[in-house]
């Protein structure tokens, strides 16, 4: 299987094929409005700004499994990032990562991307997944890893 094989939901509730982002860098990531990580979603729209246009592509996955840090239906989820952050990426619609109700989509990501010692859940909110131009699933980054620490890993893909 192939990231290029998955669908998602976007926030206003069609269908996207992941393939619509081949031969882009893409950063997922599982996003949540209410917790102690909300402030990376300026360093994510910073990141993005800065490197859209060299084939970088950042895809939120609002989620509420960690802390219920977000209770918002997807209207209000994506209007909360858009007013607080700036948020110009593509917020999709509120899924589960871990679970038996996971999104496939993540599914496939843990799987490539272990975390610490080769655990596969997501521990929180705002873990980082990095896919390279051809799909591959290169690098998982936690939580307290900080949007702007990951931009020389972008740089050198892009």
């Amino acid at each position: 299987m192939s990231i290029y094989n998955y669908n998602v939901t976007t926030a206003k509730g069609s269908v996207k094929s992941i393939a619509e982002y081949k031969g882009k860098v893409m950063l997922i990531v599982n996003t949540a409005s209410k917790c102690a990580f909300t402030p990376q979603f300026k360093e994510l729209q910073e990141i993005y700004k800065q490197y859209k246009g060299s084939g970088l592509e950042i895809l939120g996955f609002p989620c509420n499994q960690f802390g219920s840090g977000e209770k918002g239906n997807n209207e209000e989820i994506h209007s909360f990032c858009e007013i607080n952050y700036g948020v110009t990426f593509e917020l999709f619609g509120k899924i589960d990562v871990n679970g038996p109700n996971a999104d496939e989509l993540y599914k496939f990501l843990k799987k490539e991307a272990r975390g610490v010692l080769g655990s596969e859940s997501i521990k929180w909110n705002f873990t980082k997944f990095l896919v390279d131009r051809d799909g591959r699933v290169l690098k998982r980054y936690g939580s307290t890893d900080k949007p702007s620490a990951i931009a020389e890993d972008l740089k050198e893909l892009l």
